[in-house]
């Protein structure tokens, strides 16, 4: 309201009461215990740390929804033969994106497989848990994995074809806005 304006009492206290429920329901919608990681690199120091951030704040208690896309998508492939009936575009996907953890690459230094070997074997040496023992902790502790339906489709990727997860679903971005609209955090990987 412009300064000096008069308001009937009534009709202020009506504004007020509005404006604490209109708050309430902000409050209420933005949970402080909520996390959203977009996973869009397939890369394995970039998996690595979108699981150590997921494990990490689900360990405290947050609520955590990992959306894969596009390359991270390919990343949740099991390793081994792909699916029978594929295009011939599906069939090259496949073939350039192998799938299984153990083929991602480093985002930086890979070094035709000799940096990643050596990223490897230097967590092994300090313990640091792998890809795969991040994956089964953040199962252990309930954080959910929300796979691109549109990147699956794009890249001829089949349900069947990905990672046993107890915790995917599949989802488009609407799916992830509704999470992501829910957190106090989303974070781009």
């Amino acid at each position: 309201l412009p300064a000096g304006t008069r308001v009937a009492p009534d009709a202020l206290v009506d504004r007020v009461t509005a404006l604490e429920d209109r708050l309430a329901r902000l409050e209420q919608r933005t949970s402080r215990d909520q996390l959203t990681l977009v996973v869009f690199s397939g890369e394995l120091d970039r998996l690595l740390a979108a699981f150590v951030i997921a494990t990490g704040a689900a360990a405290f208690g947050m609520k955590v929804a990992m959306f894969f896309t596009f390359w991270g998508t390919a990343s949740l492939k099991k390793s081994g033969r792909q699916g029978q009936g594929k295009t011939l575009v599906e069939r090259m996907f496949g073939w350039l994106l192998r799938g299984g953890l153990r083929r991602c690459k480093l985002s930086r230094l890979d070094m035709l497989g000799l940096g990643r070997r050596m990223m490897r074997r230097e967590m092994a040496r300090k313990n640091v848990a792998d890809l795969p023992e991040l994956i089964e902790t953040a199962a252990d502790l309930g954080v959910q994995i929300r796979v691109c339906e549109m990147s699956l489709t794009l890249m001829g990727i089949r349900r069947e074809e990905l990672i046993d997860y107890p915790h995917m679903e599949f989802c488009g971005v609407a799916g992830m806005l509704d999470h992501a609209g829910d957190s106090n955090a989303t974070l781009f990987i």
